[in-house]
């Protein structure tokens, strides 16, 4: 009873050796626009405090409550952005002490910790994140932590089912967290996270690919097709957009440097606009050239005899004209009828 109503605790036989273990229950979010995750984990830790040894071979819990009046470890998780313990239907803690003295310690949290993502491969990136635990306020001359299991401390992860991410290795380390005040001691986890490409796949590389591919079969619609070809260009001109803002959405907007997915996506887009491009400047080239070559034998035919006839006997009928003007064109098989409309023709021997 002394004991706990002091709550004193002195380290004069050396610093005290505390053991910790975890079990990962879930993680929740994984942001890449905050660089965070989200975890539930039950962190476990043991030490012994020989004051607390009684006799008797069976272990004694105590409620959670008695935790204020015992000596516990100042642990913290570094980087921590925000935790809470839980306490649905109770604190979510246990206190256990052995009759050697040895008091185990566990308590159930959720924690949001940073992690700092490279995402220039992204979306076929790896991503390291750490779970790192120190002491508040004691120092290494006061309390040493290690792993109770080495790297099978922690355990958990093989089970976890997450939307876009694999964990694909974990391990622990042990080292010294250096600062102004003193040298103190510092548990470290590691987990590898590799993003399921799968999603992505279904998402912007396939329909992205067929956006190109779109874009070609412009190539096999006739050249004096030009509201077709004009309205696939512009389409997928546009749809391209839309999917390259879309693949954004999840990535910070301060990112500035470039990502492996806007590679890949500029390199679709450059063959779609210049699909558009192409057909623009063959069109211009082909109605320049054809105004070159081919207007001296329409004009010949505008004023041939028989033109004239014809003009005589529909004098005010334009349409008509120009219509038997076509016709003869298609007679001739001259390669004009295949390139040029009727109207196209107007404009060019207007434009003369």
């Amino acid at each position: 009873m002394s004991y706990i109503l002091t709550a004193s605790f002195f380290f004069a036989d050396g610093p005290v050796s505390v053991g910790m273990s975890m079990d990962i229950a879930s993680i929740d979010t994984i942001s890449e626009i905050n660089m965070d995750y989200t975890a539930t984990i039950f962190l476990r830790q043991r030490w012994t405090d020989e004051r607390l040894c009684f006799d008797g071979n069976k272990s004694l819990s105590l409620d959670g409550r008695l935790v204020e009046m015992l000596w516990v470890p100042d642990t913290f998780i570094v980087d921590s952005k925000k935790s809470f313990l839980h306490d649905v239907t109770v604190e979510n803690r246990l206190i256990r002490i052995y009759p050697n003295g040895t008091v185990l310690y566990a308590i159930r949290i959720t924690t949001t910790v940073s992690c700092s993502m490279d995402l220039t491969k992204y979306p076929m990136d790896k991503q390291t994140c750490t779970l790192q635990l120190e002491s508040w306020g004691y120092n290494i001359n006061d309390v040493m932590f290690y792993w109770t299991r080495g790297n099978d401390s922690v355990r958990g992860l093989d089970t976890l089912q997450l939307a876009q991410y694999t964990v694909e290795d974990h391990f622990t380390s042990v080292s010294e967290a250096v600062y102004e005040t003193g040298r103190y001691p510092k548990l470290v986890f590691h987990f590898e996270l590799k993003r399921n490409i799968l999603y992505f796949i279904l998402e912007t590389y396939v329909p992205s690919i067929l956006l190109v591919v779109l874009s070609w079969v412009s190539f096999w619609i006739s050249q004096s097709s030009v509201p077709a070809r004009i309205c696939i260009g512009v389409t997928t001109v546009l749809t391209m957009t839309t999917l390259m803002m879309g693949a954004r959405t999840s990535l910070p907007n301060a990112n500035c440097f470039i990502k492996a997915i806007d590679v890949y996506l500029g390199i679709c887009f450059s063959f779609i606009f210049g699909a558009l491009l192409e057909y623009a400047v063959t069109h211009f080239c082909t109605l320049h050239q054809l105004s070159s070559k081919e207007l001296p034998k329409i004009e010949s035919l505008r004023t041939a005899p028989w033109g004239a006839e014809r003009s005589r006997e529909q004098p005010h009928n334009t349409s008509a004209s120009w219509d038997s003007l076509t016709c003869v064109v298609r007679k001739e098989k001259w390669h004009v009828h295949n390139v040029l409309s009727c109207s196209e023709i107007k404009l060019i021997l207007n434009n003369r």
